[in-house]
């Protein structure tokens, strides 16, 4: 009986989860995709290309990120692991980084490899409007996206989807 009913609870966990999941013209994301060249993040479904959206990067957006505090955007494969609504930023998805190749690294020089990689929204400044984020780099090694378009991937991509991040 205990097995019949362990049984049961995770069937209706799993129906949960899958109906919960969002998805794009019936496909589920299983990949992000980001461009740093093309300031573009690609939402990707078995390979193909369902959804792009215009990025922006660190300050310093040329080079794989070395360590904390160069305002590089990594590169590499990670993880979106857990995601948070962000007083600053609006809503946020953490990127795994750094990952074991990115901590050797940082290691064999001697620094810290830093962490807290988000994808994220841009501020809500009385000073400066939407779009002037949208046309510069100006994260601290992040990738930042209009509000709108934050949104609309925070419903499309659950924990858990990787991301590779290209020169």
């Amino acid at each position: 009986m205990r097995w019949l009913f362990i049984f049961l609870c995770l069937t209706t966990a799993l129906h949960a989860h899958a109906s919960s999941t969002a998805s794009l013209d019936g496909k589920t994301i299983d990949k992000v995709l980001v461009v740093k060249s093309e300031r573009q993040l690609h939402l990707i479904s078995r390979g193909d290309t369902l959804k792009t959206y215009r990025i922006s990067l660190g300050k310093q957006p040329n080079g794989a990120k070395e360590r904390e505090g160069d305002k590089r955007t990594p590169e590499g494969f990670y993880w979106l692991d857990w995601r948070k609504n962000s007083d600053k930023f609006n809503l946020a998805m953490h990127v795994s980084y750094p990952n074991a190749r990115d901590q050797a690294r940082a290691r064999a020089k001697g620094v810290s490899a830093g962490s807290m990689i988000m994808i994220h929204g841009t501020p809500l400044d009385e000073e400066y409007p939407e779009w002037y984020f949208n046309t510069l780099d100006w994260t601290e090694g992040c990738i930042a996206m209009k509000n709108t378009d934050m949104r609309e991937v925070w419903s499309l991509v659950k924990d858990g989807t990787l991301i590779e991040i290209r020169p």
